[in-house]
């Protein structure tokens, strides 16, 4: 029991931070329309400043790298969003962000190595507690509050605000919105920003967690990319319901089943797949 409910946490930690990430993404395609996937590359830029700024553990230095993947992250966002506007075609799109996040990839490996790195929690927070016997460590447990609250933050602010209102109402439709006066550009580029602080900062918050490492970019990306289509594009209930599966399923199969975990999260994406046809072949079904 001890040992499930070990692996449970470690899920749940991962699972809303993987919600923070796929958020920003799911809302760069449904608001501003642009298929960004130099997203995992942000979230990895997050991991190598915490490296950078709060490798030795201090409180300074870890909220000195948070400030600067905000930031960073935020203006990045948006020049991307400016960058992309003459790019109307996904295809495009697609291969640009590549790009952009090989590019950025590639620098930061540069910067950091080919190998893995590690990051010290704070101080305070790199202790560990007792649970049924086991030590875990007290930083996870404060990511998994931190990260649930920022995930009912984004929630609420999407579904329950003048703010979000907007956001969805230029998702829905752009040419409306523009009608009554408000700018869609101007909201998609604040999407995009938002977005891009969104994964840079989740990587700093993660970087204890999962430190700076070949190919963390395009795990992350992927696991993100699951979650928005299995949860659904613009749906808040239904990512966060996804992003909390995957990260039970990658961490249960990563301990029980290490070779079928890649396999189980691609049953989940056909599955939302699937499941997401049939809801809009009833949605327009003649009756």
């Amino acid at each position: 029991m001890a040992d499930e409910l070990i692996i449970a946490l470690d899920g749940l930690a991962l699972g809303l931070l993987l919600y923070c990430v796929a958020t920003g993404l799911s809302l760069a395609l449904g608001v501003a329309g642009v298929f960004q996937l130099s997203h995992g590359a942000f979230f990895l830029a997050g991991t190598c400043m915490a490296w950078w700024l709060a490798e030795s553990g201090s409180w300074l230095g870890f909220f000195a790298a948070l400030a600067a993947g905000l930031v960073s992250g935020g203006v990045a966002g948006g020049g991307l969003a400016v960058l992309l506007r003459p790019l109307t075609n996904h295809l495009d799109q697609v291969l640009a962000t590549i790009g952009i996040g090989l590019v950025l990839v590639d620098l930061l490996t540069t910067g950091h190595g080919a190998q893995p790195r590690s990051v010290q929690a704070p101080p305070g927070l790199d202790r560990s507690v007792v649970l049924l016997g086991h030590a875990y460590p007290t930083y996870r447990l404060v990511v998994i509050v931190v990260a649930a609250a920022l995930a009912v933050l984004l929630y609420l602010t999407v579904e329950a605000s003048r703010a979000g209102a907007l956001v969805r109402a230029v998702a829905a439709d752009a040419g409306y919105v523009a009608t009554l006066g408000v700018e869609p550009r101007r909201a998609q580029l604040l999407v995009m920003a938002a977005g891009g602080a969104l994964a840079t900062g989740t990587g700093v918050l993660g970087a204890p967690i999962l430190g700076p490492a070949p190919g963390l970019d395009s795990s992350v990306l992927t696991l993100s990319l699951i979650i928005v289509v299995a949860g659904g594009l613009g749906s808040m209930r239904g990512s966060l319901a996804a992003a909390l599966l995957v990260g039970q399923i990658q961490t249960t199969a990563a301990v029980a089943w290490p070779l079928a975990a890649p396999f189980l999260l691609l049953v989940l994406l056909v599955v939302g797949l699937v499941w997401r046809a049939r809801r809009t072949t009833a949605g327009i079904r003649v009756t």
